[in-house]
């Protein structure tokens, strides 16, 4: 029995040696060389300048505030800083 698989193995391996596929070389297409560059085309025509456009309407001017009555100038101060510390758990809203 060992001495048939030792066979078939090796009949397999020279049967697939002797199915030797041909190697495929790929030639490169020849490389194009640009021919020397052709004449200037004429230059076209300048086109037409465009309208004006309209000018904006002016817009309204403000109303002119009262000029109102000024109060006295405070007093000067006599130099001393106070400062003014919160009552505990008092809270401020706006």
């Amino acid at each position: 029995m060992n001495k048939f698989i030792l066979t078939a193995l090796i009949l397999s391996a020279i049967g697939l040696a002797a199915c030797d596929k041909p190697t495929v070389v790929n030639v490169p297409a020849p490389e194009a060389i640009p021919g020397p560059a052709g004449a200037t085309g004429a230059t076209g025509a300048t086109g037409e300048q465009g309208n004006t456009g309209n000018q904006g309407n002016t817009g309204n001017t403000g109303v002119q505030g009262d000029t109102g009555v000024q109060g006295d100038t405070g007093k000067t101060g006599d130099g001393t800083t106070v400062i003014v510390v919160p009552a505990e758990g008092s809270t401020t809203t706006n």
